[in-house]
């Protein structure tokens, strides 16, 4: 059997040997198409050199594409599972010429791929071209021999591709596999199209017309090709299925769903299944190429896939998190040619287990709701759209999770009432925010970000910049202008300010215009990922749209935040090689004034480390090496050795930056990694770095704060004036500092001693001291003292004085110390057998307002809360040695 992963190796070698660019697949998250939610077919990442907007280096390509079509128009989402063919990931192979070759040879290929290369009969294949293609059926009789029966004209708009309303446009032709008689369904075109006995395994596009208006068509000067054909479902034909989900990848993942669950693979719950399955390569895939589950955007059509697989785990049986355990079988199966899914494995793995025990404990409750409704429903009815929506609000079930388990009962969904219950929501959420003034709803920054397009950063090569003001924002809404002493928002077309992210803070400057408005920026964000938004307040004049205006950071405040960013990424590499590869970054702040990083690690960093990393730090600072910027391939910057962050976004060409010199042993600089935040030049200029303090903020998490540049010699400059401040207090000098604090700790030590011991001469009855009180209790001595400001920790010595004193008897002390009361009864070893220091003890702690108190029979010790009731406590003491003797 030829398996999924040579058929997509034949395909690629077959075009590479016909002088095509063997092209990497493009990531997940389209980078030159907006208006996509992700990268849903082979042509995607090729949209701009098709319409002459990007030039590449050839002009013939081969890829197999990774797609998702989980949202947005293309969404296969709800009928993944039930049907052979649709799934939320897969890969499309495709085949291109930008103005290179055209039909005849598109053709020529297609067919020796399918007939030679696959070994498909000839017999078992049909074409379609598009009604009045005359030069497509032509090329199809000549080329492939095939009979006039076998090529079918349609002319409907299946057989018609375009961009768009406007732009290229061109013919279809496509290649279509007969399964044979012994499966329902007619030939394409035919009333019965939608059975399973013809397939359609190749879609070529022959890109001949633009359409300049809808409905106009002109000849392009250069026509192009554009192929794509399903690896999942050429591999079921060469396999000999009839369901994607039998091929030999997909079916791995399915058994091994079935063995962790226990549940036959092929049974009644088949359909579960295969949703897992399939969902299992969507989520992995969508997390390797930085999208994260969360609620809004990308994130949340990521979470919903999760829990649709989450909610078929359930139907399993099973209780506990599983699909996390399926990430190394996939792993095994296609990391090979994504080694992206390698590297995110444990990001994956983690977060999905995560997800898992999450919604977990929500499932179980909204499932007894969901069934609780649906009881009230007879055959064929209908869930109420309120209730609907109350498992999405509190439940986190996203609709189509909900329409997914109606549609297994036969049930209906009130989609209108959903809608208009989720309406209400957003407008209470609107009356909620109106007013607030603080910053503008998102939709104005979704709005502005559509009509204008992202902002042009400038800042990695200038302080300064021109650029024109596109619009204004004030009090939530657009405005044409923001007059003096107002504060508001402002957009521009291209700008040297570096908008907060990845944990740099953002610049603040000034903005000035020819009509003599000056405004102070205060802070710069990112809104809807390449929008930069200036937070400004007019200082004098008018900020008005449509002018042009100067902007210009605080250089001096960028200069401290370049230092504090470059030198985390020393930091980084040099944990790294101190505690182990396991250290991750967790998160950063990179501010002027100091910078806070965060890190993977079990345990404190002890002190050794981190002098020894600071150490080490400031070593690489010294080298004053230069920082180098380039710009490559994600794939070549991984192997390269580039430390990518999981979660962060990174395009087809990512920013990589080099820093500390080049390391022999490892063959790579010292630092690498991919990052678009702003560096120093040389390593020289971050000056000097010291470390602060090291913390944990949570398990598994430590933190350091630290500072760099001037901030570290403020740092210094004072420590060192509080030392000298010291010194001069101590009458002596910094150097001999810690010998002047070390005598004068051995001389309190010997103070205290002499005091301790002069306190015990005046419990014996010395001069000066307290009167020592002694009596005769049923022929027992009874010494007792109440002292003031003694230490606790003094009594016993002087019970023991007292008892060394008497000879045989009993002693009880007690004083009055920061607000307490605490007390010591001490009991010779002749009477101990008679009489026990912990219950005299006890009944004196009562006295004092305490609660008991412990010891031996010949020491015991007490407390309490009333300073003041000494007296009361030797009486208790001694009341309770008169009971012990007279019994």
């Amino acid at each position: 059997m030829t398996t999924t992963n040579e058929i997509r190796r034949k395909f690629l070698d077959y075009f590479g040997r016909h002088d095509h660019e063997i092209v990497q697949s493009a990531p997940l998250v389209p980078r030159n198409d907006p208006t996509l939610l992700f990268t849903n077919a082979g042509m995607v990442p090729f949209k701009n050199v098709f319409t002459g907007q990007e030039h590449r280096g050839y002009s013939r390509a081969v890829s197999s594409q990774k797609c998702v079509r989980a949202g947005g128009k293309h969404n296969d989402l709800e009928n993944v599972g039930y049907t052979a063919r649709h799934h939320t990931f897969f890969e499309m192979l495709g085949n291109f010429s930008f103005g290179d070759y055209f039909k005849e040879r598109a053709i020529e290929l297609a067919w020796l791929l399918v007939t030679q290369e696959l070994g498909l009969p000839k017999e078992k294949l049909i074409a379609t071209v598009y009604a009045d293609d005359e030069d497509a059926y032509q090329l199809w009789r000549k080329i492939a021999g095939l009979p006039d029966d076998r090529i079918i004209r349609i002319g409907t708009s299946d057989n018609f591709w375009s961009m768009g309303d406007t732009g290229p446009c061109g013919p279809c032709s496509e290649i279509f596999f007969d399964h044979g008689p012994d499966l329902p369904g007619g030939p394409p075109g035919s009333p019965d199209e939608d059975g399973d006995r013809f397939i359609e395994i190749w879609n070529l596009v022959f890109m001949q017309y633009d359409q300049p208006e809808p409905g106009q068509k002109v000849d392009l000067p250069r026509p192009s090709i554009d192929t794509g054909m399903g690896l999942e479902r050429i591999a079921a034909v060469l396999q000999g299925k009839h369901d994607n989900y039998d091929i030999d990848l997909l079916r791995c993942l399915i058994e091994n769903s079935a063995e962790l669950s226990g549940v036959d693979p092929d049974g009644e719950f088949r359909a579960s299944h295969k949703v897992i399955a399939d969902h299992l390569r969507a989520t992995t895939f969508l997390m390797a190429d930085g999208v994260l589950p969360s609620n809004e955007g990308r994130g949340y059509v990521l979470r919903r896939i999760m829990r649709r697989a989450m909610r078929h785990v359930h139907k399993l049986g099973v209780r506990e998190p599983m699909i996390y355990k399926m990430v190394p079988e996939l792993t095994q199966l296609m990391g090979e040619h994504f080694p992206e899914i390698r590297r995110a494995e444990a990001l994956v793995t983690e977060t999905l287990k995560m997800e898992e025990g999450r919604f977990q404990e929500t499932l179980d409750r909204g499932l007894r709701l969901l069934e609780d409704e649906t009881a009230k429903l007879g055959q064929g009815g209908t869930l109420p759209g309120d209730v609907a929506f109350k498992l999405y609000d509190t439940y986190g079930f996203p609709l189509d999770l909900t329409r997914d388990i109606l549609r297994g009962e036969e049930l209906g969904l009130d989609e209108q009432g959903f809608e208009a219950a989720m309406e209400e929501q957003r407008r209470k959420a609107r009356a909620a925010w109106a007013g607030s003034g603080e910053q503008a709803d998102e939709k104005v920054w979704f709005a502005i970000r559509d009509h204008f397009g992202a902002t042009e950063f400038l800042g990695y090569d200038t302080d300064a910049a021109e650029g024109a003001i596109l619009t204004l924002v004030k009090d939530g809404r657009q405005v044409d202008q923001i007059a003096e002493g107002q504060q508001g928002f402002l957009i521009v077309n291209q700008t040297p300010f570096y908008g907060e992210s990845g944990g740099q803070v953002g610049d603040t400057g000034m903005v000035t215009t020819e009509g003599g408005a000056r405004a102070r920026v205060t802070d710069t964000q990112k809104k809807v990922g390449d929008l930069h938004v200036h937070a400004v307040e007019v200082e004098h004049g008018t900020l008005k749209a449509d002018e042009p205006a100067h902007l210009a950071i605080d250089g001096a405040r960028r200069t401290r935040l370049r230092a504090h960013h470059s030198v985390t990424h020393l930091l980084h590499e040099a944990l790294r090689r101190r505690l182990g590869e396991h250290v991750m970054q967790k998160g950063s702040l990179v501010a002027p004034d100091r910078l806070r990083f965060d890190v993977s690690q079990p345990k404190p960093i002890q002190e050794d480390d981190l002098q020894a990393v600071e150490a080490e730090v400031n070593a690489r600072i010294r080298g004053d090496t230069p920082v180098e910027t380039r710009f490559m391939g994600k794939d070549e910057a991984m192997e390269a050795g580039a430390m990518a962050l999981f979660g962060e976004k990174y395009g087809e060409e990512v920013r990589v930056i080099s820093m500390g010199g080049f390391d022999e042993g490892a063959n790579k600089p010292y630092s690498i990694e991919l990052c678009g935040g702003t560096h120093v030049a040389r390593t020289g200029e971050i000056g000097f770095f010291k470390i602060l303090r090291e913390e944990g903020p949570g398990a598994g998490v430590r933190r350091i704060e630290a500072v760099a540049h001037d901030a570290a010699e403020r740092f210094v400059r004072a420590q060192e004036q509080q030392i000298k401040t010291a010194a001069s207090h101590l009458r002596t000098t910094p150097g001999e500092l810690t010998n002047r604090i070390d005598q004068l700790l051995e001389e309190r030590k010997r103070l205290e001693r002499e005091l301790a011991e002069t306190r015990k001469k005046l419990a014996t009855g010395g001069s000066g001291g307290p009167a020592v009180e002694t009596r005769e209790v049923g022929g027992i001595k009874f010494a007792c003292q109440v002292v003031a400001d003694v230490p606790p920790g003094e009594l016993k010595g002087m019970a023991d004085a007292l008892k060394k004193q008497l000879g045989s008897g009993v002693a009880a002390v007690a004083t009055a110390y920061d607000g307490k009361a605490s007390l010591v009864v001490g009991v010779t070893s002749d009477l101990t057998g008679t009489v026990s220091a912990v219950d005299l003890v006890r009944a004196g702690s009562a006295a004092l307002g305490g609660k008991g108190g412990g010891g031996r029979p010949d020491m015991a010790q007490a407390g309490g809360p009333d300073p003041d009731a000494g007296q009361q406590a030797m009486e208790a003491i001694e009341n309770v040695l008169k009971e012990t003797v007279a019994a």
